[in-house]
């Protein structure tokens, strides 16, 4: 094969991404809690174009669909007290805990920071913690397989966690105490 021809496979190699990647799609509309199921007493509400609650016991708004290998992106408003976060690959939709999901941690006043915001307790600790409460911040979230990345303001709070405990399921917004509002939740497949 002529040089030129190999050079120009090489760089189309190095061009074409590890994986492919749906379109983003928007699964909070910013009007109604459509498409979402609330599991637990919290009382959410959509207001100015996000989903939040701020009264209740440990509760959740589960997602329609179930997610495998995806990305993920949504702007989280947390006041500096609240305890929140995402769970991703829920294995039982009608009872989300760190025991059969993988949770994504918003909560900045967790006794034990180890697994506080940016972190997915149980799996990928983080340090140093960064800070989410009294500002909108934005949380990505890459499942990949079993490996998981996160990233809190573009900042990586957990980079290629590995667990392989559960390979799909249902994300769920948690409300656990104070202040929570989530906006602009968006989902595209891998």
């Amino acid at each position: 094969m002529h040089r030129r021809s190999l050079l120009a496979l090489g760089l189309a190699a190095l061009a074409t991404p590890a994986f492919a990647q749906g379109p983003w799609r928007t699964i909070f509309d910013g009007r109604s809690l459509a498409g979402w199921t609330p599991i637990g007493d919290a009382n959410w509400t959509s207001k100015d174009g996000a989903m939040e609650a701020d009264k209740g016991a440990i509760s959740f708004l589960v997602s329609a669909e179930d997610y495998g290998d995806f990305e993920m992106r949504a702007e989280v408003y947390v006041s500096p007290e609240a305890n929140s976060g995402i769970f991703i690959r829920c294995s039982n939709p009608a009872q989300i805990t760190a025991a059969n999901a993988y949770e994504v941690n918003i909560y900045d006043t967790r006794p034990d920071p180890t697994y506080g915001t940016g972190a997915i307790v149980n799996v990928a600790k983080v340090d140093p913690m960064p800070k989410a409460g009294g500002r909108w911040n934005v949380l990505e979230v890459i499942a990949k397989g079993d490996s998981f990345t996160v990233k809190l303001n573009g900042a990586t709070t957990v980079n290629g966690a590995k667990d392989a405990k559960w390979a799909k399921g249902r994300l769920a917004l948690q409300y656990g105490s104070g202040v929570v509002k989530f906006r602009k939740v968006e989902v595209r497949t891998l």
